[in-house]
């Protein structure tokens, strides 16, 4: 099947292989010229006056605008906004993120670049947000909603839903006739009415049809305009993975993820940033080209906003 004539192409808007990778982004230059056409695909236009002149380039990628002077670049007010690393360092990094199938850990990233710990932490975790598209669509139709728990036991803690590890609550559209679609999840402080329901609210568009357990957290789904489809586990004869197969999976899947690439190291302050790293994962498993995924998050890099380093250090607000 022929793509339409302004789809991206491989070896032209994004590299097929990795050869193709390597000769495209050679050097810092061409490296700043890709990040301009994603940020400006229909030519620049200055963050200040919105002038749509061509600006005026100076040394080290900077930009000036014709118009009103202001200075900035490619990178000004994104993720890369500041950043001290080369943009063929950042390049190298997104390429490996998005082609790395179980994608890669701080250290392995270390290894891989040949920089520092902290700078490829710092890296991985600039990512982790741009991954997050802020006008992504809410899920429709029929959907999985329960909690799983992850990380460690911490010892002498309460006994209860959720009392001795991080709650993560997860949302899967179930297709028809099979599969399953999109997916959202989120790092909640319990398993409470007043942690589900906002969730369900943020990730799900009214109208659909929301598939749970009994838990009594779900209660007040249908005044938000759902439609509960409730399976009492202990009075099912079905398990609970044949019930919601959806979110069972996805939960066993995340679960070997934190303990296969990432060891299970992860604090309770960054596990939101994982989660959407395995979120952009799992919406994208089918794509048939992962140079078209490696475009797709240096897309969101250049118009998400700048990361902090208390961002970094203590866990992004989301």
């Amino acid at each position: 099947m022929s793509l339409p004539a302004d789809a991206p192409a491989p070896g032209r808007d994004y590299p097929g292989t990795y050869r193709e990778f390597v000769e495209m982004f050679a050097d810092e230059a061409a490296c700043a010229g890709y990040l301009e056409r994603l940020r400006w695909p229909t030519g620049f236009v200055c963050p200040a006056c919105q002038t749509t002149a061509t600006p005026w380039r100076q040394s080290r990628g900077r930009l000036v605008c014709t118009a009103c002077r202001h200075q900035g670049s490619a990178t000004a007010g994104t993720i890369l906004d500041k950043t001290r690393t080369s943009l063929t360092t950042w390049f190298e990094a997104a390429w490996h993120v998005t082609t790395a199938k179980n994608g890669l850990s701080a250290k392995t990233l270390e290894r891989t670049l040949g920089t520092r710990y902290r700078v490829a932490w710092t890296m991985l975790q600039r990512f982790r947000v741009a991954m997050v598209r802020s006008e992504r669509e809410r899920l429709t139709g029929g959907v999985e909603v329960d909690e799983t728990l992850v990380g460690g036991v911490e010892h002498g803690a309460k006994r209860g839903r959720g009392a001795t590890k991080s709650v993560v609550v997860i949302a899967v559209e179930v297709l028809e006739p099979k599969g399953f679609g999109r997916l959202r999840m989120r790092h909640v402080p319990d398993a409470s009415g007043a942690s589900l329901v906002p969730f369900v609210c943020d990730a799900v568009a009214p109208g659909a049809t929301v598939h749970t357990d009994g838990w009594r957290g779900y209660n007040d789904l249908p005044k938000h305009g759902y439609t509960r489809r409730k399976t009492v586990l202990s009075s099912s004869d079905d398990a609970a993975h044949v019930s919601m197969p959806g979110v069972h999976r996805v939960a066993s899947l995340l679960k070997r993820w934190l303990l296969g690439t990432h060891q299970g190291s992860v604090t309770p302050d960054h596990l939101q940033s994982y989660l959407e790293e395995f979120t952009f994962r799992f919406n994208r498993r089918t794509s048939r080209s992962r140079g078209l995924v490696f475009r797709r998050l240096l897309e969101q890099a250049v118009v998400t906003g700048p990361v902090t380093e208390a961002d970094v250090t203590h866990g992004y607000d989301w």
